[in-house]
């Protein structure tokens, strides 16, 4: 799947921090000028670009200190094994050798971080990287929006487009010495964020170019990863349907994505690969007891016309090879204690809008268990990245256990979401 910003035409001056034949001075000014209003009235004043005021308020409303520093989540060990396990760790070759000499030419840094934002390479310049490891801008440290504020990585991730934050336009004061841009790499074979390519130096990064070349590293680093990537197994299928309504089947090098109702039925035969007979898929597909078995009937009838007869059977219902589905492999990595594997696997709720009754339980099941187990390592890493997802950011029980365990001088947003929490519930 194609990313989102890549079907557009082309990238729009919103997406620009500095339009060419801009003074870097004037504009420096003026965003200081916008960004001590919004801190003091919340007011977002020219000018601030929507992109940067979105971001902005996205990370007042996450309690991001404007005076903090991002936060270092793996040591030297950690980051060690991490990064080499990670997929974007095959394209760094190509990575470094797209950006490396732009980069020490001049003078700015190249960093690649992960799905969750926390930076895995920082290269380039010593007297660039040590000046920028006064901000933590090193490997291992997070960057993610929710907990370090407007910033390209952090931000590109967030809204899964080539972004680009000059000076004043960073959330945390001690970063807008600096200027960015990054953007997002996907999973060629199922289009999810793997991390984001970014660039970090001074002003003459503002420039519609410096933002046109990291969106073109990016796509460079897709396209190397579908030519790594192995060839499926001509006898096994392999289905998404974490985080998303429409679940993506790939079946023999062929992508199908999937209605609501037929995404429903695969994840049901998933689980069922012995086969199921028509009454019971209908009982676990249908809420609505007056829903016939001729409704069902139609819809198995459509599906195999999309899927081929080879694939589906019936008699009982089953699917013709074996399934590698994604919610499985969450569970498989939780049965085997890979808590942090299970995370890095979980890209959302099952079939989030689904209310098939088996879909329902399912979900329900994989976000407890998962959960459980975040609160029994109680990891503040893993637990944050919980807490500031989309699924997370209402979880009473887990913001508990992220306050719980933070250090000190980290703990008061948390604890000020926990009070959010609860007021809301308890309203």
């Amino acid at each position: 799947m194609a990313p989102r910003w890549a079907r557009e035409a082309e990238l729009s001056d919103a997406w620009v921090a500095l339009e060419s034949g801009a003074d870097p001075a004037e504009r420096l000014a003026a965003l200081s000028r916008a960004y001590d209003a919004y801190l003091t009235a919340g007011r977002v004043e020219r000018p601030v670009r929507s992109v940067v005021a979105e971001s902005w308020r996205r990370s007042a409303g996450a309690h991001v200190s404007p005076e903090g520093t991002a936060g270092v989540e793996l040591d030297a060990d950690d980051l060690g094994a991490y990064r080499e396990s990670h997929p974007l760790a095959a394209v760094m070759p190509l990575v470094r050798e797209l950006m490396g000499a732009y980069a020490m030419d001049g003078e700015h840094l190249v960093a690649v971080c992960d799905a969750h934002g926390r930076l895995l390479w920082v290269e380039g310049p010593p007297a660039t990287r040590r000046n920028a490891g006064r901000m933590n801008f090193v490997p291992g440290a997070r960057w993610a929006e929710a907990v370090a504020g407007t910033n390209a990585p952090g931000t590109a991730i967030t809204v899964d487009r080539p972004v680009q934050v000059f000076a004043a336009e960073h959330f945390r004061r001690p970063v807008q010495a600096w200027t960015c841009a990054a953007a997002p790499i996907h999973d060629p074979a199922t289009g999810r964020v793997l991390g984001a390519v970014d660039i970090t130096g001074g002003d003459r990064l503002a420039h519609p170019h410096s933002l046109a070349f990291v969106g073109a590293v990016a796509r460079a680093a897709e396209s190397q990863l579908a030519l790594l990537a192995p060839p499926p197994a001509a006898d096994r299928l392999r289905l998404s349907a974490l985080g998303r309504d429409e679940a993506l089947l790939v079946a023999g090098g062929r992508k199908v994505r999937l209605s609501r109702r037929h995404s429903e039925i695969l994840v049901v035969l998933a689980r069922h690969p012995e086969g199921i007979g028509g009454d019971e898929l209908l009982v676990e597909l249908y809420e609505d007891e007056s829903v016939t078995p001729v409704t069902l009937r139609a819809e198995l009838s459509r599906l195999r016309g999309l899927l081929g007869p080879e694939l589906l059977r019936s008699r009982p219902y089953r699917l013709a090879a074996p399934v590698d589905a994604d919610f499985a492999a969450v569970a498989r990595r939780l049965a085997s204690g890979a808590v942090t594997g299970a995370l890095s696997a979980y890209a959302g709720p099952l079939l989030p809008a689904s209310q098939a009754p088996a879909v329902a339980r399912l979900r329900r099941r994989l976000a407890d268990e998962l959960r459980a187990a975040l609160i029994a390592r109680g990891d503040p890493g893993l637990l944050a990245d919980w807490a500031y997802s989309p699924w997370g950011e209402d979880d009473l029980a887990v913001w508990h256990a992220l306050a719980a365990v933070l250090p000190v001088q980290q703990r008061p947003s948390a604890l000020a979401r926990v009070q959010e929490l609860e007021d809301w519930q308890g309203s």
